[in-house]
């Protein structure tokens, strides 16, 4: 089992930053990759960003790419998500996701809301 745990999320104004973290333990030399998604009030959960663990090869949604960048810290088993320029549609609850052994397990969820 792979266990993950967000944070870093609040309340920002437009053109601000932020940096979402996801820790994970538990059995993390099993994942082979971990992403972002997240999801906005009514609206169904959307990729936002993902890493593939062993090459560091990162992809992006066309709406964040540019402004958001994933990196990871294998020492502490954490990545992170930090976002800049963010706009009022960037507001969902961010979730951090890990693939490993055929399984997608999910975090819990942070909320990022930005205001105009």
């Amino acid at each position: 089992q792979v266990q993950l745990v967000e944070s870093g999320g609040g309340l920002v104004q437009a053109g601000g930053s932020l940096r979402l973290s996801c820790v994970a333990s538990g059995r993390t030399s099993s994942i082979y990759a971990m992403g972002w998604f997240r999801q906005a009030p009514g609206k169904e959960r959307e990729f936002a960003a993902s890493i593939n663990w062993r090459g560091g090869t990162t992809y992006y949604a066309d709406s964040v790419k540019g402004r958001f960048t994933f990196s990871r810290d294998n020492a502490k088993n954490t990545v992170y998500l930090q976002m800049n320029s963010l706009k009022p549609e960037d507001t969902a609850v961010y979730y951090c996701n890990a693939d490993y052994s055929g399984t997608r397990t999910w975090g819990q969820g942070t909320q990022v809301t930005v205001s105009s």
